[in-house]
C-alpha cells in the first residue's frame, strides 16, 4: 500500500496550492487527502479518462461536501487535451499511471505542460522485482529511463525514493 500521507508530505502539499492527480481513479485515494492538506483556499484537479471513476470522486466530494476538488476528463496521451491551464499546477501526480500505456512519453509531455515552473512532479511506479501483485514486469516503468526521459523533458530529478514494498517514487521539478 502507499502511504499517501507520506507522498504529500514529499511534495510539500499545503495551504492554497492547485495539485492534479493524473490518473485518479475513482476511490479518490490521493485526491480527498491532498484537498483536505490544500484547504479551501486551493484546487485539487482529479484527472481521469473513466468516466465512471470521475462520477464516483464527484459523488463522494458532493456527499462529504468538499468544494475545491475539481473534476477533469481528459485523455492525457493527448497533448494539450486536459482542460487545464498551462503552467499552472503547483504539484503532479502520476501514481501508478504511466505503466498502464504505451504513450509514456505523451503522458510526461501533457502533465509536464501544465505544471508551473519550479512546481513539483511525483511518480509512483512498481518495482522491476518479482511480486505477487501488480503488471507483469514488460509492462513496469524502469525507473533509468523514467529519469532520461523525464531530463530530456525539462525536469530536474530531486529525490528517489521507497513508496512502499512494491513502489518506487521519484520527484521532479520543472525547470
Amino acid at each position: 500500500m502507499i502511504d499517501v500521507n507520506f507522498i504529500l508530505d514529499k511534495a510539500q502539499v499545503g495551504g492554497r496550492m492547485s495539485l492534479a492527480d493524473f490518473g485518479c481513479g475513482s476511490s479518490g485515494h490521493f485526491v480527498f487527502p491532498a484537498a483536505s492538506a490544500i484547504g479551501k483556499g486551493g484546487k485539487v484537479y482529479a484527472v481521469d479518462i473513466l468516466k465512471p471513476a470521475l462520477e464516483a470522486i464527484s459523488r463522494r466530494a458532493k456527499q462529504e461536501n468538499i468544494s475545491n476538488v475539481k473534476i477533469i476528463w481528459s485523455d492525457i496521451e493527448i497533448f494539450g487535451a486536459t482542460k487545464i491551464e498551462a503552467n499552472s499546477v503547483d504539484v503532479g501526480l502520476l501514481i501508478n499511471t504511466l505503466y498502464q500505456s504505451r504513450k509514456r512519453a505523451e503522458i510526461m509531455r501533457e502533465v509536464i505542460r501544465m505544471i508551473k515552473k519550479g512546481g513539483k512532479l511525483i511518480v509512483v511506479e512498481w518495482k522491476s522485482i518479482d511480486s505477487p501483485i501488480g503488471p507483469p514486469d514488460e509492462e513496469k516503468v524502469k525507473k533509468d529511463l523514467l529519469e532520461t526521459a523525464a531530463k530530456r523533458l525539462g525536469l530536474q530529478t530531486e529525490e528517489e525514493f521507497e513508496a512502499g514494498y512494491y513502489h518506487y517514487g521519484l520527484m521532479f521539478t520543472k525547470l
